[in-house]
């Protein structure tokens, strides 16, 4: 398990998107609290939204992933097709 301190220092694209959803979520508790030094509330915020970006990215790679499955008339799914394609 990640401390406070892990969340802020590991590597992003080293990160599953559950733990950089949970660090991000982490960030966003912290900031609502409030109770935050200002130098370190500027620092969480672009850590969350490096975060934000990551996350973001995962789930459009994975929303074209899912775009690409192909189905058989029967609509089971039968293989994907490269993103690169058309068609």
């Amino acid at each position: 398990m990640l401390t406070h301190m892990d969340e802020g220092t590991q590597d992003i694209s080293a990160m599953s998107f559950e733990q950089a959803l949970a660090a991000l979520e982490s960030i966003v508790q912290q900031l609502e609290r409030g109770d935050v030094p200002l130098d370190q509330s500027i620092a969480l915020y672009e850590r969350g939204e490096a975060l934000r970006a990551a996350c973001q990215q995962r789930l459009d790679a994975a929303q074209a992933r899912i775009e690409r499955i192909v189905t058989a008339a029967d609509g089971r799914a039968t293989g994907t097709r490269p993103l690169d394609t058309e068609g």
